[in-house]
């Protein structure tokens, strides 16, 4: 019964988030204007990169550089939209990208989607980010499919002085989680979602079907287009490294 209720309410979350893709309308790295639904993987990228920005410039609430020092991947979902009422549900599409030998891979698309259960009442958009911590943490991410609490150890992540307070976060945890909240929630509680790789987005993007680790390991096929995120997770990163060499 649970999972045919919260089944019932996450068809329209869907709809909610997607949108209608006909509506779309988006400009490409290049100046080039694109519609439907290269447009919304155009918008996701953007969006990505822009909310990444502000987790990162958020007063007293950044993700800490040592957190970053550690990652080596990141994945972010702007506006994944989460109602409920007794029942919770998430729905979200994000993008992802991993440390390679020659600098961060081309963008992975994912979906996510799943189920709480509690007392919540409302509707919200959240902006996410996930920080895969290490080689284990990584090795989460191109399993391809997982779900959150489950396989993977994800945890809220530290805050500002926290991380340099504790290394917890660190030895426990595989993901770490990071959000900003427009809604009504005071929070997110993503155990039990599932994480799976965007089959539909990628095939749009890059014009073929690509596997999520070739994706992401950096061998498979690349579009211009990636630098609309991929040049604000390098920002997030080169400073990161730049205040852990000046001791900051």
């Amino acid at each position: 019964m649970k999972a045919v209720v919260v089944a019932l309410l996450a068809a329209p979350l869907m709809l909610i988030a997607s949108g209608c893709s006909s509506h779309h309308v988006a400009t490409t790295a290049s100046g080039k204007t694109v519609y439907g639904e290269q447009a919304q993987i155009i918008e996701r990228l953007r969006n990505a990169g822009d909310d990444l920005k502000a987790l990162m410039n958020a007063p007293d609430n950044a993700i800490p550089q040592d957190v970053l020092a550690d990652a080596k991947c990141i994945a972010v979902v702007p506006d994944m939209v989460k109602g409920g009422f007794v029942f919770g549900a998430n729905h979200g599409r994000g993008v992802a990208t991993c440390r390679t030998g020659h600098g961060w891979s081309q963008p992975a698309f994912f979906a996510i989607t799943g189920g709480t259960w509690g007392a919540q009442i409302g509707l919200e958009s959240v902006d996410l980010v996930m920080v895969f911590l290490g080689d284990a943490g990584m090795k989460q991410l191109l399993t391809s499919e997982f779900k959150l609490g489950a396989e993977a150890g994800v945890a809220g992540g530290p805050l500002g002085r926290e991380a340099q307070a504790s290394t917890d976060w660190k030895m426990k945890n595989k993901i770490l989680v990071y959000s900003r909240t427009k809604g009504l929630f005071a929070g997110i509680d993503l155990s039990g979602a599932s994480v799976k790789p965007d089959d539909d987005s990628t095939r749009a993007y890059y014009g073929k079907p690509v596997g999520f680790d070739a994706t992401l390991s950096g061998t498979g096929p690349t579009n211009e287009n990636s630098n609309l995120f991929l040049s604000d997770v390098r920002e997030a990163f080169h400073e990161s490294k730049a205040k852990q060499a000046s001791g900051e």
